[in-house]
């Protein structure tokens, strides 16, 4: 039965929801950017080979994205404790949220970076660019399409993750959906939180979509 309680309380989550996602996805982007980038150049074919580095941050990535969130989100405990002061609540969930997706966003842009056509790199390297010029002045500028597009697809990751924080003491509607939804069977409140995750979803998704073609110089 819908009455103002109700819809307080599913503001409430969406609000909360969005929080531990927005947060989440920007402190992983700020990572992850670090990771990918580094993934690209020290590779064994990329401009600065660093073949040993590039193994170890490889092996770290693959191995932390390997764990189940809930698994990591238990695991990283002492962590959160440490870095927040409590395990529970929305501050605490971005913690594991983050170290759960600074890896995938990692890859999402290492792969972004290498549909970058290596003559464009090459040209640049002629024309005597540094390091920093030939990354942020080449590299990311030529890929920013697919790396707003990979932005969508983490956020919406991210937002999963959230969701599932909600049996481990995360907030937003992932606690709702439990809390009520499954442990007292309030199968509306269930399905309210559904579609509200999946409108969230096509949100961010749409907006990505937007931003990515008006970033595409290909098409303006």
């Amino acid at each position: 039965m819908v009455n103002e309680a109700l819809l307080w309380m599913l503001a409430e989550g969406v609000y909360d929801t969005l929080y531990m996602t927005l947060v989440s996805t920007l402190f992983s982007y700020f990572f992850g950017m670090f990771m990918g980038v580094a993934l690209v150049v020290w590779r064994p074919s990329g401009i600065r080979p660093r073949p040993v580095l590039y193994g170890v941050l490889d092996v770290l990535v693959n191995l932390t994205r390997s764990f189940p969130f809930l698994i990591l989100m238990i695991a990283v405990i002492p962590v959160t404790r440490l870095l927040i002061g409590t395990t529970i609540g929305n501050n605490a969930t971005v913690v594991p949220l983050v170290i759960a997706a600074a890896p995938f966003v990692a890859r999402l842009i290492e792969s972004s970076l290498l549909e970058v056509d290596s003559g464009v790199v090459e040209a640049a390297q002629s024309m005597g660019a540094t390091m920093p010029q030939l990354i942020t002045k080449v590299l990311i500028p030529e890929a920013m399409p697919s790396l707003i597009n990979g932005s969508a697809i983490a956020a919406t990751t991210i937002l999963g993750y959230s969701a599932m924080s909600g049996a481990v003491g995360g907030g937003g509607l992932g606690k709702l959906a439990i809390m009520y939804g499954y442990n007292r069977y309030q199968t509306d409140i269930m399905f309210a939180t559904v579609v509200l995750l999946i409108i969230i979803v096509q949100i961010l998704q749409s907006i990505g979509n937007w931003m990515t073609k008006r970033s595409d110089k290909r098409i303006l």
